[in-house]
């Protein structure tokens, strides 16, 4: 779920040529203000549409790269090729900053990231052929984060489609459901074969992306369309406030009457990002105890007395110990799918009364626990807790708080210093980059995900990131760019070797001076499958790896970098990244049999009779990271 959205307007001029958009054409979230009309006029090298009769000189690709800067994208990430270097070059002479990645993949993972860092819609861009296929797993990740990303393809002209052109993209060489149309990839798909299209196009993609949540596009541009030119095409002036989703009164008023009935819970998610404020508003009226998806970690504070911990993958014992010994009547769902990662739909999370479920999209709430009753509301959560706070009564508070339980903090001996243990590693990382900086910090998939998510606190919103729909390898690694770049500040990414070795975009890092900081987990292995095939005692697969010097790597590509092999190095380290100006790499030796934390998963299992021993004996399978 993106940016909350107050306000709705809409209106479509057509009547005129286009020239140039007036101030405020396109408005961003409240949160952000207004798109700066210098930034709307700074087009450089790109001529506005023409009026009827004038001879045109702009091409159908330079009118997309001011299309696409007049709707507010500040960022374009990807690979270059020759089917698409007219738009390669329109981009260019933009407004629009463009990187050039060394992998497809890995600009689609900073393309999302840097959506979640600056609240704009980003671009990602792509040759014909394996440009577009290496770009669909990072494209797939930013649809199931919910941000708002557009991918721009280069595809073979229409006289060459079945001759063997060279990376031939046509429907005798890729399947065009899916990656040509809307589906469960792209919210929206179109093939540009003429320029008449993009006054409609770019009227779709406006109100689309005032939309609440995440917007996920493709415009395929056939290489011989990209160098036409716009004759007589009129783009509509948009002025377009964005929109917003609010409840009924009578579901908020419902939404009372059930949390008022007992003691109830709140339950935050990643769609709840932008209600901080009015979360813990509603937390402290009425003593109700908060947890939150591994997304949602920091919405909340995490060093508040009423917080019992993160539920799921990497999660904390603490919310089942609350569930057992504080069962409340109800709880309030907010902007979480209570998907398996957050919630490994365990019949110990359901209370009694069940759920009141918020969300942006009507098709979420119910879904994780079909068979719980469930009060679904669909509205934005911001507006929705501000009419909730009004009808909430005074005396809905406790006289006397319960005491909740709260998330275990288990003590580091300081007795050893070789080899490092993730869990130091962890207590470094709080005090230096969360605790000492203001910088985001993200985690991979894998063990990465398990510690950093378990031991980490935060207490601000939007300094964590972690992806739980996809889970990709490589997200956080190539992800941290986007994410540094659009905030134009350090992002961290805590990463293991695996994904490290898979897609790292340290070169580009380089380039552009993106002050991205990596800490690699380095275990010579891929530690979740080896501890977690080891737990379920199947033995004979490898899942090590030869041992790597990523520093080596990172300073040959010119990167900064250091080997930590000591506890009592680490702050020193941690420290000098955080100083650096340029890209820095911390090559972290730990200890690879220390058990990643997943006693909360554990627990969960247990609780519907899951053992996770010998799983060809167990009555239901288990795996990994389901141990």
């Amino acid at each position: 779920m993106s940016k909350n959205y107050t306000g709705s307007k809409s209106s479509l001029i057509t009547t005129e040529p286009y020239k140039e958009l007036p101030p405020n054409s396109y408005v961003e979230s409240a949160s952000n203000g207004s798109h700066q009309q210098d930034e709307l006029e700074s087009n450089k090298g790109i001529q506005p549409f023409l009026p009827n009769g004038t001879a045109p000189t702009l091409s159908v690709a330079d009118a997309i790269a001011q299309m696409l800067a007049n709707l507010g994208v500040g960022y374009a990430f990807g690979v270059a090729g020759g089917a698409m270097a007219s738009l390669w070059g329109a981009l260019s002479n933009s407004s629009i900053e463009v990187l050039n990645f060394r992998h497809e993949a890995g600009a689609a993972f900073a393309a999302t990231e840097a959506y979640f860092a600056s609240d704009r819609p980003t671009v990602v861009f792509t040759t014909a052929g394996p440009g577009i296929t290496n770009a669909l797993t990072g494209l797939f990740a930013a649809r199931g984060e919910g941000a708002k990303v557009i991918l721009l393809s280069a595809c073979t002209s229409s006289p060459q489609r079945g001759r063997w052109a060279i990376q031939e993209t046509s429907t005798y060489t890729l399947p065009s459901g899916g990656i040509f149309t809307p589906g469960a990839l792209f919210n929206y798909a179109i093939t540009i074969e003429s320029a008449a299209q993009l006054p409609q196009i770019f009227r779709k993609l406006a109100l689309a992306l005032a939309q609440p949540g995440g917007f996920v596009a493709h415009l395929s541009i056939p290489t011989s369309v990209q160098t036409s030119l716009v004759e007589d095409i009129s783009l509509p002036q948009l002025d377009i406030s964005p929109f917003a989703i609010t409840a009924p009164k009578q579901a908020i008023a419902k939404s009372a009457e059930l949390l008022s009935a007992g003691p109830f819970a709140i339950w935050v998610g990643f769609g709840a990002r932008d209600a901080a404020d009015e979360i813990r508003q509603l937390a402290e009226k009425t003593g109700a105890a908060v947890m939150c998806s591994p997304r949602g970690k920091g919405i909340f504070p995490e060093d508040h007395p009423q917080f019992v911990g993160v539920t799921g993958l990497g999660g904390h014992a603490s919310v089942l110990t609350y569930m057992e010994q504080q069962p409340p009547l109800r709880t309030l769902v907010l902007g979480t799918r209570l998907g398996e990662p957050t919630s490994f739909w365990s019949s110990a999370m359901v209370p009694t009364g069940g759920f009141v479920h918020v969300d942006i999209d009507p098709e979420v709430p119910g879904v994780a626990y079909p068979h719980v009753e469930t009060f679904g509301v669909r509205s934005d959560i911001k507006t929705y807790l501000q009419e909730l706070l009004q009808l909430l009564p005074d005396a809905l508070a406790r006289s006397t708080p319960l005491l909740l339980p709260c998330p275990e903090r288990e003590a580091i001996k300081q007795d050893i210093d070789y080899p490092v243990r993730p869990e130091a590693l962890m207590s470094a990382i709080q005090k230096i980059i969360v605790e000492g900086s203001d910088a985001v910090v993200m985690a991979e998939c894998g063990n990465s995900f398990t510690w950093s998510t378990h031991l980490l606190q935060f207490a601000q919103a939007n300094r964590y990131r972690v992806s739980t729909g996809v889970g990709a390898m490589g997200h956080a690694v190539t992800g941290v760019l986007g994410a540094a770049q659009a905030r134009s500040g350090k992002a961290v990414a805590i990463v293991g070797d695996g994904a490290m070795l898979m897609n790292n975009e340290i070169s580009t890092a380089v380039k552009y001076k993106i002050p991205a900081i990596w800490i690699v987990l380095n275990d010579a292995r891929y530690n979740m499958c080896h501890q977690g095939m080891k737990v379920l005692g199947l033995k004979g697969a490898d899942a090590t790896m030869p041992p790597t010097n990523f520093a080596m790597i990172a300073r040959g590509m010119g990167a900064e970098a250091m080997v930590v092999v000591r506890e009592s190095d680490i702050e020193e380290a941690l420290e000098k990244a955080i100083a650096s100006n340029v890209p820095f790499l911390i090559d972290v030796v730990i200890d690879p049999d220390r058990p990643a934390p997943s006693g909360g998963r554990n627990k969960s299992l247990a609780a519907q009779g899951v053992k996770s021993s010998q799983a060809k004996n167990s009555a239901k399978p288990v795996s990994f990271p389901a141990v």
